[in-house]
């Protein structure tokens, strides 16, 4: 493992935000979803998430999730990610989402 500054980890914009819209991702190569997610100050921004196998679009809807907001966008086949939601790999590849424990406002940074 790589050991990084406090400047460095400062870099990183890990942003919370609210999803609002969540869609069906059909050209995917793997099963996803097509997130909007309201980053407050930021904006609405979109997002592609491999969470299909433990989420519904009905659980995401109103769930506060974590994002870094500064990379650049991705393109994945005819959609443009402009975030990186986060979570974490179960051994199975599946993702569990990161989430704030409690409301944070849209746009708070994690620090």
């Amino acid at each position: 493992m790589e050991t990084i500054s406090w400047a460095d980890f400062e870099k990183v914009e890990l942003r919370a935000g609210t999803i609002v819209a969540v869609d069906d991702f059909p050209e995917a190569n793997k099963s996803a979803y097509k997130l909007s997610i309201d980053l407050g100050e930021f904006g609405v921004k979109k997002s592609s998430a491999r969470i299909v196998e433990l989420y519904t679009k009905e659980q995401l809807l109103g769930k506060q999730v974590l994002c870094v907001i500064n990379f650049p966008k991705k393109k994945i086949g005819p959609f443009e990610s402009e975030v990186l939601t986060t979570g974490f790999y179960r051994e199975n590849g599946n993702v569990v989402l990161a989430v704030p424990e409690q409301p944070v406002p849209n746009g708070a940074k994690l620090g």
